[in-house]
């Protein structure tokens, strides 16, 4: 059983949806048919501007736009209520990133996923510590929610067991927990056993969905969700269910396995999601590359050839 916060559950690290090359602009007219598509697959939720989202290519005010054009999508009358909203809004810049956090807030979202600042990778626990401390007193609500995005083999920098305790003891409510990305299944345990009672962790790795939430998980955070969430949120519920999800988690480890072979997942998933399921073909913005038409084939064709 995973925890009851109000935050748990499913989560697409969404695609930014951009006009083709050399435009390369927010296609804002497609944030709602994306929002409808990852609510219609099980999606309790997406995060805007993550690392598959392509955070760090857009200005402040281009994540403005897009995080207005989300909120707006959910309030219309067209849209099914309860489907939750986070943003990505860490920066390396501490005052940006309190803007884009209380922005988030300010338009109604659950909460926010911050990376510490990654250009300075030799930064101390003290001098993070001092950095979250300020940005969540100057922009999280008191009832708010910010997740800590635990990403080091790209980030650089960041959380040990020990400044996730320290924030937690000093913003019980404020600071909720982490995305773990650090596709370690080592720390997924360590993790459950050392904070899982007290902080909510979501795992950024598909394959091990079943393991974090047996230990005390409360969901996941994932690129692939954009495209595989029927099969995550299957894992979600037989596991809150206390039923055996070890059917489902094996689907979901085939599909992750074979996206691994295609990086980064940006260009891949906005591919698939063309192919499969009809979406707008997104381009992604450089440095980032559109994937090549053989690896595009190559990456359908394995994808249709889990459905024999």
């Amino acid at each position: 059983m995973t925890t009851g916060h109000p935050l748990a559950g499913v989560y697409a690290a969404a695609v930014t949806p951009l006009r083709e090359r050399p435009d390369s602009s927010l296609d804002l007219e497609s944030v709602p048919v994306l929002m409808r598509f990852l609510a219609s697959r099980g999606c309790h939720g997406m995060v805007l501007f993550g690392t598959t989202g392509e955070g760090p290519s857009f200005s402040p005010s281009e994540r403005e736009a897009l995080m207005r054009a989300a909120s707006a999508a959910r309030d219309s009358h067209e849209f099914v209520s309860g489907f939750r909203l986070l943003a990505g809004t860490g920066t390396p810049s501490l005052s940006e990133t309190i803007d884009l956090t209380k922005l988030a807030f300010d338009l109604g979202y659950e909460g926010v996923l911050v990376v510490p600042p990654y250009y300075f990778r030799n930064a101390t626990d003290d001098g993070l510590f001092a950095w979250f401390s300020e940005l969540i007193r100057k922009a999280v609500p008191l009832n708010g929610y910010l997740l800590g995005y635990h990403f080091p083999s790209v980030a650089g920098i960041g959380f040990s067991i020990e400044l996730l305790a320290r924030l937690k003891d000093a913003f019980p409510v404020q600071f909720a927990g982490i995305k773990d990305s650090s596709h370690d299944p080592g720390l997924a345990s360590t993790l459950g056993e050392k904070i899982g009672s007290d902080l909510i962790v979501f795992t950024g790795t598909d394959s091990y969905l079943q393991l974090a939430m047996q230990n005390r998980a409360a969901g996941c955070i994932t690129a692939p969700a954009n495209l595989i969430s029927p099969d995550l949120r299957e894992v979600w519920d037989l596991t809150q269910e206390g039923k055996d999800a070890s059917e489902a988690q094996a689907r979901v480890t085939r599909q992750r396995d074979i996206l691994d072979k295609y990086p980064p997942f940006p260009p891949t998933l906005k591919a698939l999601l063309h192919r499969i399921h009809g979406l707008p073909r997104w381009d992604v913005r450089p440095p980032l590359e559109s994937i090549s038409p053989e690896f595009e084939e190559r990456a359908f064709q394995e994808f249709e050839g889990l459905k024999v």
